[in-house]
């Protein structure tokens, strides 16, 4: 009599599968749900396919169209950081979707709209005890990781952006309120670029780096203060800022290093005269919705 063996897939390998498998049909119905017109695309007359069809995905997320369609059809493929992060955005994923494509991916989110465990609660409360002084938690990078209620709006509204795009350097390449708030625009975008070579450093072929650096690369301006290769240390400065609600301020930043690696920081705007002073304190009262 002879004993048939039936062989099985290794646990992990199943488990793979399945993601793979998840995956497939969560893109699917991301990808569904999204109007032509909500991406810039006319709809046109022959259009059968609900929402966006995979080559249309495909190009706005700047990956090729048959490895997009081998990923929705859950097939064994490497799939990056940068290209997840770039679906999410065509796909216009929120916090939790963006979260379960990295977990289906079986990959880190590295970007600021992940949780900072760095950021402790008493570091937040700090932040809102500072009151009328705009204040944030920072990383080399310019992720904003954290911010308290007067900084949210010194150059717009930064609680309606969201957590992905929440970068000091990105956002002044591309954000309009913040573009009009910074009085010293050019002169701005040159200095941060210079800080970012010179952190970047420590940091080469890192993934969060990278997409950022994908991004800004975008902007015309970016690529011509990059290509300076200039290289500006950390110090405090003098900002100036014409905002919506108050008008022109003068501050100080300073940073406020929270380790004894120059990573996250606190950073702080302080008054440098009283009419600054006093309209800080309007900004605040106005953030707080009295």
């Amino acid at each position: 009599m002879t004993t048939v063996v039936q062989e099985t897939a290794p646990r992990p390998a199943r488990g793979a599968e399945i993601r793979r498998h998840e995956l497939a049909a969560f893109l699917r119905s991301r990808r569904e749900r999204i109007a032509p017109e909500q991406v810039g695309l006319p709809r046109g007359p022959r259009r059968r396919t609900p929402g966006l069809r995979r080559e249309e995905v495909a190009h706005l997320s700047a990956v090729g169209v048959t490895w997009y369609t081998w990923l929705e059809q859950a097939r064994d493929i490497q799939v990056s950081v940068q290209v997840l992060d770039a679906l999410a955005r065509t796909l216009r994923l929120d916090a939790s979707e963006r979260a379960h494509l990295f977990q289906l991916a079986g990959a880190t989110d590295p970007t600021p709209a992940a949780d900072c465990p760095s950021v402790t609660p008493a570091l937040r409360e700090t932040l809102q005890r500072l009151g009328p002084i705009p204040a944030c938690i920072q990383n080399s990078r310019y992720d904003i990781l954290a911010y308290n209620s007067t900084y949210a709006r010194l150059m717009g509204d930064l609680d309606a952006i969201p957590p992905e795009d929440r970068n000091c350097l990105l956002l002044v390449h591309t954000n309009p309120d913040w573009q009009a708030a910074v009085v010293h625009l050019e002169e701005t975008r040159r200095l941060m670029a210079a800080r970012l070579r010179a952190a970047m450093a420590n940091h080469l072929g890192e993934p969060a780096w990278k997409m950022l650096l994908k991004r800004l690369e975008e902007s015309p301006a970016f690529r011509e203060n990059w290509e300076r290769y200039e290289v500006v240390g950390n110090r405090s400065k003098t900002k100036e800022y014409l905002n919506p609600h108050v008008g022109h301020l003068t501050l100080e930043h300073t940073d406020l290093w929270l380790g004894p690696e120059q990573g996250a920081r606190m950073v702080t705007y302080t008054p440098r005269n009283e009419e600054t002073r006093e309209r800080l304190e309007k900004l605040y009262r106005l953030a707080q919705g009295s």
